[in-house]
């Protein structure tokens, strides 16, 4: 583990100072998990690491949310020799399947994410597969902010768990001493 800590320090994806995540909490510390997929060598051992989790479980088709997730349920997809699709958000801002993708009944399904900090956009792409009839095997993710507290309902596996701190807004301890804060995230 602190071999892939190293990595993704020496990559700028694990960075310092004052963030608003895509939760709304605030945190220290920030995971910018797309800088991994700048390069493909890096994208392809890590998602090769997350496939290789599910490489016994049958898996039909990877499915991530849409950004943060293309890249990285594509490559898993590749190292699993299977389908890939995505979903993406509506013009009311619902979770959902577009771009003449769909689900079979009984397709078995791995739900990728770069990173999970509250698990929010994994449990709508959860719903998105159930809804459509089908069967969610697992989750997975590069980096597991939670240090693996998080329950799907699923197995989820991670290629890196580790527990950041977050904080709500208003008892962020760097909002209180003044630090400037950053959005880095893909929401607005």
């Amino acid at each position: 583990m602190q071999e892939t800590i190293t990595t993704l320090k020496e990559a700028n994806v694990l960075q310092e100072g004052h963030f608003l995540l895509t939760s709304g909490r605030h945190s220290g510390q920030y995971l910018q998990c797309a800088k991994i997929f700048q390069d493909p060598q890096l994208s392809e051992k890590f998602c090769k690491q997350l496939a290789n989790i599910f490489q016994k479980d049958n898996v039909d088709t990877v499915i991530g949310p849409a950004i943060g997730a293309i890249i990285i349920s594509y490559e898993t997809s590749r190292q699993l020799g299977v389908k890939n699709i995505f979903t993406e958000r509506d013009a009311n801002g619902k979770m959902c399947l577009r771009r003449g993708f769909n689900i079979s009944k009984g397709e078995r399904f791995v739900v990728v994410e770069d990173v999970i900090t509250t698990g929010g956009s994994v449990r709508e792409v959860i719903d998105v597969v159930k809804e459509a009839g089908g069967e969610v095997v697992g989750v997975g993710c590069i980096v597991d902010r939670t240090g693996g507290k998080i329950d799907f309902g699923f197995p989820f596996k991670a290629v890196v768990s580790v527990e950041v701190v977050s904080y709500e807004a208003n008892e962020c301890p760097l909002c209180k001493m003044g630090v400037s804060i950053e959005k880095p995230g893909s929401r607005k």
